[in-house]
């Protein structure tokens, strides 16, 4: 799936922690898709609109679902879902720029077949990525940003 994330993390946080001979026992992932103990997860885009550059930047992180939107994740992965009903997730990354963003609970919405998922902060979410991501970064925030997640 093509993913316009202009950063991004190879797996979701608690499945990257594992050793590497623990992941290969417990997990199974592709570039898209993890599972681990039952648990399970999804890779997407949250971005950011940057309000002086007419852009946007693409966090690519992992979201834990449920069963049933990975299930239908997997149903729909080479067809179009952007018409499927949202779906929620909590955030499974944690976005060096935005600490207090750990656990935030995320809307889902799925993509055509060659996208990944959408991610939104919930509406009522305090956090600076939430805030972020509703109102958006000048060019000064988004320097910021990218210096303290070690971008630059």
């Amino acid at each position: 799936k093509d993913c316009r994330s202009d950063r991004g993390f190879k797996l979701p946080d608690d499945v990257w922690a594992l050793s590497e001979p623990e992941r290969a026992e417990r997990s199974h992932w592709s570039t898209d898709l993890c599972e681990m103990d039952g648990r399970f997860f999804i890779r997407g885009v949250l971005y950011i609109p940057l309000t002086e550059r007419n852009d946007e930047f693409g966090w690519g992180v992992w979201a834990e679902v449920d069963r049933s939107a990975f299930v239908r994740y997997l149903e729909l992965f080479e067809t179009d879902g952007s018409r499927e009903p949202l779906e929620s997730g909590v955030l499974a990354n944690a976005i060096p720029s935005h600490p207090d963003a750990t656990n935030e609970r995320l809307t889902i919405k799925f993509g055509t077949g060659d996208q990944r998922p959408t991610f939104f902060a919930e509406p009522e979410s305090l956090t600076s990525l939430a805030r972020d991501q509703r109102l958006g970064l000048d060019d000064d925030g988004y320097h910021e940003m990218l210096v303290n997640a070690g971008a630059i």
